[in-house]
């Protein structure tokens, strides 16, 4: 069922969101006709025409542009007024941990209400809803349903016009942007026998040229690559049973590679055929992992996860382009449960820890060390712009901060509501959006 209260292009359908930091910029060769001085003859010129395929500030899907949580050529202030960021708009929402999505003038999220659950598509600029899709969808059955909330989990993709959108019981809907109607649908559990996770299932897609990949689990589905144009099955491989962690893009050893932590293994492979180009075997149960992997150019992958499974860090390497792999250390003091991690220089930065008190805390990637541990912020996500970081806490604390390998610099805060908050706040420009289980905001950041 689709509810329309208003139908607006927005130019969408001829931008493209790409998954990759790093995206192979088009080349024309225009023939340029020199009337006059050279007799018609023509000159090929090469032109490279490097300019963003995501639209400044747009955050089209789960980590943002680049998938790192990070906003670049935004400009923030270094302090707030008393009662923090000026409030845009506030509204009533759902139950539901999804992260939000932007793109132009539109944003989307999912929500629960009652038994149906919901993607919505509302105006960024006054939070009134442009369309919203819904569904009926059971109940997961468990004591962590009951105290944590039914879901959903995963966060939608914005992609080639479409929404990408998988609920808790891992029914895949792709939606058109604009209106909101059904383009195609998947069913991942019962269609392709996938891996029923009993907090229910929470990886967000990701694009990669006209497929989007999801991990499914089950015999020769551990990843499915569908075209986004129809929905068929551009290729699918692999028998490991999944997490709840969304695979990230990096690209190395001259290739896009698809990073993928599912149970008991982390795993590079192409993300054009499914190929598996490396593989490292851990010992975490894949119902404990949430926490997104932390990417950089110099070949280091750090993830981590909770209940006493700790942090690793594994170092990439390019072998007559072959990728090896080889894990560098391990330890056990930071623990991410279900927050991001951003990365600065050569320090990661999250909170660590799971049902005991949460510190958060700043780790050297190199050796594993640990640098500080700060109590001033306990299980919070974080977005990184212009050398600060935005902070939102499980409390619905709002804090700018400074973080450096030697200490945490609280600038500002602000309480804006009650209620659990584990969803991350986005920046859109200068534009945060930030939700708990029952209302979402839009503040202007200084």
């Amino acid at each position: 069922m689709v509810l329309v209260f208003k139908a607006k292009e927005y130019g969408q359908r001829n931008k493209k969101s790409y998954s990759s930091a790093r995206i192979p910029l088009p080349v024309i060769w225009l023939k340029v006709a020199r009337l006059k001085q050279w007799n018609r003859q023509f000159v090929s010129v090469l032109v490279i025409l490097a300019f963003p395929l995501v639209t400044r500030g747009d955050w089209p899907r789960w980590g943002g542009a680049h998938g790192n949580f990070t906003v670049q050529n935004v400009k923030l202030a270094d302090a707030w007024p008393a009662k923090g960021p000026r409030q845009i708009w506030r509204r009533r929402l759902g139950d539901g941990y999804s992260s939000i999505v932007t793109s132009g003038k539109q944003l989307v999220t999912m929500y629960r209400a009652g038994n149906q659950e919901h993607v919505v598509a509302m105006n960024a600029l006054t939070g009134k809803t442009v369309w919203q899709h819904s569904d009926e969808v059971e109940f997961l059955e468990g004591t962590n349903v009951k105290e944590f909330g039914p879901g959903p989990l995963a966060t939608p993709l914005i992609v080639d016009g479409r929404v990408c959108a998988v609920g808790v019981t891992g029914v895949l809907h792709c939606l058109d942007f604009a209106s909101g109607n059904v383009v195609w649908k998947r069913d991942l559990a019962s269609a392709f026998q996938g891996t029923k996770l009993y907090r229910g299932y929470s990886a967000s897609p990701i694009a990669f040229r006209d497929t989007v990949i999801l991990p499914v689990g089950g015999p020769g589905r551990g990843l499915v690559a569908f075209r986004i144009k129809d929905g068929s099955i551009a290729w699918q491989k692999h028998d490991f049973a999944i997490s709840h962690v969304s695979p990230i893009m990096i690209r190395f050893c001259n290739q896009d590679q698809l990073v993928v932590v599912a149970e008991k293994l982390i795993a590079g492979v192409d993300p054009a055929t499914g190929q598996m180009l490396w593989r490292h075997e851990h010992p975490i149960r894949g119902g404990y992992i949430s926490s997104t992997p932390v990417w950089h150019d110099d070949g280091r992958l750090f993830f981590s996860a909770a209940y006493g499974a700790g942090s690793r860090c594994l170092q990439l390497a390019c072998d007559a382009d072959k990728t090896t792999v080889k894990e560098m250390w391990h330890n056990t003091r930071m623990r991410v449960h279900h927050s991001n991690v951003i990365r600065v220089g050569d320090v990661v930065y999250g909170s660590s820890g799971d049902f005991s008190a949460i510190p958060f805390t700043a780790l050297n990637m190199k050796t594993g060390k640990v640098l500080w541990q700060d109590r001033q912020l306990g299980r919070a996500s974080s977005v990184y712009a212009d050398g600060k970081f935005i902070v939102l806490q499980e409390d619905g604390t709002l804090m700018l901060a400074s973080m450096t390998p030697k200490k945490l610099t609280v600038h500002a805060k602000a309480k804006l509501f009650e209620g659990r908050a584990w969803t991350g706040p986005i920046l859109d420009g200068k534009r945060l959006y930030i939700r708990n289980r029952e209302e979402i905001m839009a503040f202007e950041i200084p």
